[in-house]
């Protein structure tokens, strides 16, 4: 098993990242949390791998606290988000698909080109996969920016902390754990506190399109 890991990493690594993409041009909401559902899937996976090779059992709790939340209570809680608010698509974003998907290819090309230096002096396992986590990272605020609604805006939130906890995973084999904890209190309470946002936009305005919010404006 350790022989093939590298290998398995690079696989699971490579996952996130067109998972990432597909993210980026979908449209359909629904499918759009299930992507983000698999991405989790795929860092679990990568944690327990790298867990199991290195003998840290801190990335098996880190593992199974991403299983929790990110594959199991917030795609649950989303889907019943949605399901209450009726909402299906998103059609309204800044950027087409064609476009989307070559901007997308020059943020991978610029986080490979960035994180190349960094993983030369890493010594981890998975410090060749920094350039795929930071490309993920950077595809996931792309997804938060040409997004007009909310929910799209939430997941690309989370996908982002993916890449981030991939990111630490890769270069340094896990994060501390009092951090890990800190990240999924404060991931938690986020997407809590967005979704009461997210019924509060749909009460005042009938939509999650978030530019609406312009509109309220002092007297």
């Amino acid at each position: 098993m350790a022989k093939f890991a590298p290998q398995l990493i690079n696989l699971f690594a490579t996952l996130i990242l067109l998972l990432s993409f597909a993210m980026i041009s979908q449209r359909r909401i629904v499918t759009l949390i299930n992507l983000f559902m698999l991405q989790g899937a795929a860092l679990v996976a990568a944690s327990f791998l790298l867990g199991y090779v290195t003998d840290n059992h801190e990335l098996y709790i880190s593992g199974g606290l991403t299983l929790v939340l990110k594959v199991i209570f917030i795609p649950w809680m989303l889907h019943r988000v949605i399901r209450k608010l009726n909402v299906r698509w998103d059609v309204e974003t800044l950027l087409n698909v064609p476009t989307t998907m070559l901007v997308g290819i020059g943020l991978v090309i610029l986080a490979f080109s960035l994180a190349l230096p960094v993983s030369r002096l890493s010594s981890a396992l998975a410090g060749g996969s920094l350039g795929i986590a930071l490309a993920c990272i950077l595809l996931s605020f792309m997804m938060m920016i040409t997004r007009s609604k909310a929910v799209p805006q939430v997941i690309g939130f989370l996908s982002m902390e993916n890449g981030l906890i991939f990111a630490a995973t890769a270069v340094t084999n896990g994060m501390p754990m009092i951090v890990e904890f800190g990240v999924a209190l404060d991931v938690l309470v986020g997407v809590l506190i967005l979704g009461v946002f997210m019924f509060q936009i749909r009460e005042k305005f009938d939509t999650l399109d978030i530019h609406n919010l312009e509109s309220l404006k002092e007297d």
